[in-house]
C-alpha cells in the first residue's frame, strides 16, 4: 500500500521517461517485424497472393486457339484476381519452348501456361526435351476438348470417308492431306487410321493453321485435317466440303457431318484439347483459386457460347482429372509415334 502513495521525485521522472520511450520503440519494432516479413522467408500465402501481375503464357503464335483462350479469359481473370493478367506468346518447338519456360519458372503462382494437344505428343516427338512434362508441371484444368474435322476442297469429288479411301487405294500411292505440322494430332490420327483400314495417304505438313487453311481454300492441298475451330467456318461458308469428324459422336457445330466411326473406323476417336498448367510445387491453394476463377470466367454465357461455336466443348476438370487425361494421351499417341517412327520436323 505504501508504494502506491509514494510521489516520484524530479530525478525519478527524468529516469522513467526514457524507459517509456524505449519500451514504445521496442513495441513499434515488434509491430513492424510482424507486418513486414523477411524477404528471404516470404512465400505465397493464401491471403497475400496475388500482389503483382500474373503471367499467362501461350506457347503458340497470336491468333491460334491457345492464344484465343488466353485472351478470352484474360479480362475476367484479371478482375477476379485483382491484378493484371498478362498474356505472353512464347512460340516454337511445337509448343515446347513456351511450356518449358513455365516449367522452369518459380512456383509462386505468378506463371501459368495454356497448352494444346501437342503437350501430350511432344515428350515422344522431341528428343532431349528441356523439361519433364509430368514432373515439372502441375495440372490446373482441362479447359475443353474438341473434334478434328476432315475436309476437302469444294472441287474434290470425294464426299465421304469411304470415297476418300477408295480414291487413295485407286491412286496407288495415296492422297495428299495437310495438317498444321509434323507430329500433329491430325497426322497421328490419320497415320493410325490408314494403317488400321489399309489405305495410303501422303502427309503434307504446314507450319501452323494459317498456312494450312490458305492452301486448303486455294485447293493446293486436296484434303485437310485440323481442329473444328480452325476449319468449320470454311465448311459453313461452302469453301470446304466436310468428310468426317474425329469425335465418337457427331459435333453440334456441324451436326450433319458423320463421324469416322460411322464410316468404317469402328470405335475410333481422337480429340484435340486445351489445358492450363503451372510450375510444379505451386501451392495447392493457389492452384485451387485459379481453377475456381477460371471455371467462373469460362462459364459466363458469352465466353462459353463463343468457344462452343468453334467446337471447343468445355470440361473444366479438376487437376487430378487433367493429370489422368494427360497420362492417357501420352501413352496412346506415344505408341503411334514409336510404331511409325514419326518425328517432329519430318
Amino acid at each position: 500500500m505504501l508504494a502506491h502513495t509514494l510521489t516520484p521525485t524530479a530525478g525519478d521522472r527524468l529516469f522513467v521517461r526514457p524507459m517509456r520511450l524505449a519500451a514504445a520503440a521496442l513495441s513499434l519494432l515488434a509491430l513492424l517485424s510482424a507486418v513486414v516479413p523477411d524477404p528471404a522467408q516470404a512465400q505465397p500465402q493464401s491471403g497475400a497472393w496475388p500482389s503483382r501481375p500474373v503471367r499467362l503464357v501461350s506457347p503458340f503464335p497470336p491468333g491460334g486457339t491457345t492464344d484465343q483462350i488466353a485472351r478470352l479469359v484474360q479480362p475476367g481473370l484479371s478482375q477476379a484476381l485483382g491484378v493484371p493478367v498478362v498474356v505472353e506468346n512464347r512460340v516454337g518447338g511445337n509448343g515446347s519452348i513456351g511450356t518449358g519456360l513455365v516449367a522452369k519458372a518459380a512456383p509462386d503462382g505468378y506463371t501459368f501456361v495454356v497448352v494444346f494437344d501437342t503437350h501430350a505428343t511432344n515428350p515422344s516427338l522431341i528428343p532431349n526435351m528441356s523439361f519433364d512434362t509430368r514432373a515439372e508441371l502441375a495440372p490446373v484444368m482441362l479447359v475443353a476438348t474438341g473434334a478434328m474435322l476432315l475436309a476437302a476442297h469444294k472441287s474434290q469429288t470425294d464426299r465421304g470417308f469411304q470415297d476418300l479411301m477408295r480414291s487413295a487405294k485407286a491412286s496407288g500411292k495415296g492422297l495428299p492431306y495437310g495438317t498444321i505440322g509434323s507430329g500433329s494430332l491430325a497426322q497421328l490420327a490419320m497415320t493410325s487410321l490408314s494403317a488400321q483400314l489399309n489405305f495410303p495417304m501422303i502427309h503434307v505438313p504446314y507450319k501452323g493453321g494459317g498456312p494450312l487453311t490458305a492452301d486448303a481454300l486455294a485447293g493446293h492441298v486436296p484434303i485437310a485435317m485440323a481442329s473444328m475451330a480452325l476449319l468449320s467456318p470454311h465448311v459453313k461458308s461452302g469453301a470446304l466440303v466436310p468428310i468426317a469428324v474425329s469425335s465418337a459422336q457427331r459435333d453440334p457445330v456441324l451436326p450433319d457431318v458423320p463421324t469416322l466411326a460411322e464410316q468404317g473406323a469402328t470405335g475410333f476417336e481422337a480429340l484435340v484439347w486445351w489445358g492450363v498448367f503451372a510450375p510444379a510445387k505451386t501451392p495447392a491453394e493457389i492452384i485451387a483459386r485459379v481453377h475456381r476463377e477460371l471455371s467462373l470466367v469460362l462459364s459466363e454465357p458469352t465466353v462459353r457460347d463463343r468457344l462452343a461455336g468453334q467446337g471447343m466443348h468445355l470440361k473444366l476438370s479438376r487437376p487430378d482429372e487433367l493429370a489422368a487425361f494427360l497420362d492417357n494421351q501420352i501413352e496412346r499417341w506415344g505408341q503411334v509415334i514409336k510404331a511409325f517412327g514419326i518425328r517432329a520436323g519430318d
